[in-house]
């Protein structure tokens, strides 16, 4: 299962790379191409569509990693048995909306059958929006894959409050060396 979740972080990896590296292309080329006053038509649209693009699947993995906003010192603060149940309850609920999000999602898309972008009308709304019902089933995947872990967690000792965790790294670097001399 760790071979397979590490091959998964490493696609959404690559994936969120490829597209922040195409908008930053786009981002260059609508920049220099209005300098020298021949503004892109299909600039605006295509750069915020990329952005958004960029947003979802960095989030799949974010939520892979579960570096998304937490709060792990409540639910270290309920027994062990509680725990669990919070945990479980919580990733039910996240499953389930990223289900209704998919379906949703899905119902989108054949909405905006024959719709197009209005820059570039050969380009059909459908592909530009299937972003959503496709990055809700990565959602998906990254909770299932992450589950075994963030149950072990909540059967443990807790889960560990990585901003926290952060803060006083960051604290402890910054402080003096014990044992030299004040001046």
């Amino acid at each position: 299962m760790l071979a397979i979740r590490r091959s998964y972080d490493r696609i959404l990896e690559v994936i969120a790379a490829l597209l922040m590296a195409a908008l930053t292309v786009i981002i260059v080329l609508g920049f220099v191409f209005r300098a020298v006053g021949l503004s892109l038509v299909w600039y605006d649209e295509v750069a915020s569509i990329g952005l958004c693009w960029l947003t979802y699947y960095g989030s799949a993995l974010a939520a892979l990693r579960g570096a998304h906003i937490g709060f792990p010192g409540i639910v270290n603060a309920f027994p062990p048995g509680l725990r669990v149940l919070s945990t479980i309850f919580a990733e039910a609920v996240v499953l389930a909306f990223f289900v209704i999000l998919t379906v949703t999602g899905l119902e989108v898309l054949d909405i905006l059958q024959g719709s197009t972008m209005v820059s570039i009308p050969s380009v059909s709304l459908v592909i530009t929006q299937s972003v959503i019902p496709i990055t809700a089933v990565l959602f998906i995947i990254a909770e299932l894959l992450r589950f075994p872990e963030v149950l072990a967690a909540a059967r443990g000792a807790g889960f560990e409050d990585h901003e926290l965790k952060e803060a006083l790294d960051t604290v402890s670097d910054a402080a003096p060396a014990s044992g030299g001399t004040a001046r």
